[in-house]
């Protein structure tokens, strides 16, 4: 960064999911390895994730009352009004206590009333959208913002072209290098070397349908000699912590959450998943070979789009949410078993990878200051 008479100020807001928090604290590692004096705030929607995971990566974090709409009526449509006018008003607060230089959303309730307070005082602001189908926040701001950085092409369907900046989604630095630390991988998850790794990530809330499958395919994977670190989610871990005591001496274990993604990849040859954006910036930084699962149930069925984006180039496998249970645990098998598909899809996914994401959006939140 260049020299100025005082630090940046930057507001990061957004969240709701590992999709939304882990680009937003990216960002400001970023901004914190440029320079490390820059002054950071998050601010997030009271009562979700981002409120400890933030805090947790270093930063302070205030909560806006805000939710979003749900699709039946609810008494929490029927505040949603107050709740939007609440936090339009707490963010124009905010934001004149901070002060900030700019402000970042990087989509998930809270962005859309710090943005709208924000570009309503003419701050430079920019919104960074994760998925290949623009979230609803994200398209109602795009108007407002400065600039748009994303992660696919072809996204002038739902934001103005000329405010368009191709840059791939930031994940942790770490997850980079990872395989350079197998070994101490293998000591984290008390695992042994001998015997090939599935890793199972159904994204930060936990996916139904991979864990059913997983559930029922325990007993296939331990009979195969393989070991299985499995992220559960926290609904459903207390029964999936009960189903592999039985398989404890085979290196199967279950996490509510995994902290350290950089060893859970780092020791895993095969990668079961969902297809989140934020996950398939990590399997193709990362290079590891993927069966993706692709959530059914969000908006335009976008994590299909996500996963076939990979499948046409021969990077990653696909098997549908519907066909799981009958096919999921079979399919990593196969893949377990077979080391030349391994190292082709590693090689494949790797050529999708942005590693420099990150930066590039910093640049471009440098330039709209200047």
């Amino acid at each position: 960064m260049p020299d100025k008479k005082r630090p940046y100020r930057i507001i990061i807001s957004g969240g709701g999911t590992g999709g939304h928090i882990y680009p937003a604290v990216a960002i400001a590692n970023q901004l914190k390895a440029l320079s490390p004096d820059t002054e950071i705030l998050f601010v997030g929607a009271k009562g979700r994730m981002e409120m400890t995971r933030v805090p947790e990566a270093g930063y302070k974090i205030v909560g806006l009352w805000i939710s979003g709409l749900q699709r039946r009526l609810t008494i929490d449509n029927l505040s949603f009004p107050l709740k939007v006018l609440s936090s339009v008003r707490a963010s124009h607060k905010i934001i004149k206590e901070f002060k900030p230089d700019a402000v970042v959303g990087v989509g998930g309730y809270a962005s859309g009333p710090l943005l709208y307070a924000a570009t309503a005082r003419k701050i430079p602001s920019l919104i960074q959208e994760q998925n290949s189908y623009a979230g609803i926040t994200n398209k109602l701001l795009a108007k407002r913002v400065s600039k748009v950085c994303v992660a696919y092409p072809n996204m002038e369907a739902f934001f103005p072209p000329e405010k368009l900046v191709l840059t791939g989604n930031p994940v942790r630095n770490d997850i980079m290098d990872s395989q350079a630390r197998r070994q101490e991988a293998l000591v984290h998850f008390n695992l042994s070397a001998e015997r090939k790794i599935i890793l199972v990530i159904g994204g930060s809330l936990g996916a139904r349908t991979i864990n059913q499958s997983m559930a029922a395919g325990l007993s296939q994977i331990a009979t195969a000699g393989y070991q299985l670190i499995w992220q559960t989610g926290k609904v459903y871990y207390p029964e999936a912590q009960e189903a592999v005591k039985q398989y404890a001496e085979q290196g199967i274990r279950a996490y509510d959450f995994i902290k350290r993604m950089d060893l859970a990849y780092a020791a895993a040859d095969v990668v079961i998943s969902r297809a989140g954006a934020l996950s398939i910036s990590e399997l193709c930084l990362a290079a590891k070979p993927a069966i993706l699962v692709p959530s059914p149930n969000v908006a335009e069925d976008h994590q299909t789009k996500n996963a076939m984006a990979l499948v046409q180039q021969q990077a990653a496998k696909l098997v549908r949410d519907a066909d799981a249970r009958a096919e999921v645990v079979q399919a990593a098998l196969q893949l377990a078993a077979d080391e030349q598909e391994q190292l082709r899809l590693a090689q494949q996914i790797k050529k999708l990878a942005r590693p420099n994401a990150a930066a590039d959006i910093v640049n471009e939140l440098i330039r709209l200051i200047k």
